[in-house]
């Protein structure tokens, strides 16, 4: 089956680097590389099999990448655990070993790393747990949420906790990206 992927990146080394990855690796590969959205023909809707993006190009055109979120992967600059896929959405954390790298397009290419929606278990978030991520994505202190929902400070603690433990995500940016890649924000 021949790919038709997307990438959308504004740095040249990043989108030469994945285009030769994707190439060599996982021919026969359709890919088309645009250096900004701008330049994507996005009224051509469902052109591509997969988008990969920056997180800001999705932030920036969620109205887009949101409904095609099983198809869009977002580059992360950051290290997080080595199982790499753990956040439940497709990421590509490109400071990893260029075998871990290979290893996320071979899961996502082979469908292990499909998205759940929002109305499926969210990587077994509890409810209270979501309605906690979906205030620490707002910015606000866990004083604040713990106001909000009417719990205790050391509950809101225990509830943070669970959530980068369970999502293996510990940053409030890769918390943002999960929770309006999964609909939760």
């Amino acid at each position: 089956m021949k790919r038709r992927i997307a990438i959308i990146l504004s740095d040249t080394l990043q989108r030469t680097g994945l285009h030769y990855l994707l190439s060599v690796c996982f021919h026969p590969a359709e890919i088309t590389c645009f250096p900004a959205f701008e330049t994507f023909p996005a009224d051509n809707n469902d052109t591509f099999d997969y988008y990969f993006i920056t997180s800001d190009t999705f932030a920036l055109n969620t109205d887009y990448f949101l409904s095609r979120r099983n198809k869009t992967v977002v580059l992360v600059q950051h290290n997080l655990p080595a199982d790499g896929n753990s956040a439940g959405v497709n990421h590509l954390y490109i400071c990893s070993p260029q075998e871990t790298i290979l290893e996320q397009l071979q899961q996502l290419f082979a469908g292990e790393n499909a998205n759940s929606t929002a109305g499926e278990d969210s990587k077994g978030l509890s409810a209270r747990e979501t309605d906690v991520l979906r205030l620490i994505v707002t910015g606000i202190t866990n004083k604040e949420i713990a106001d909000k929902l009417n719990i205790s400070l050391n509950t809101v603690l225990t509830h943070r906790k669970n959530i980068t433990s369970k999502l293996g995500i510990k940053t409030v940016s890769g918390l943002t990206v999960y929770a309006i890649m999964n609909g939760i924000y």
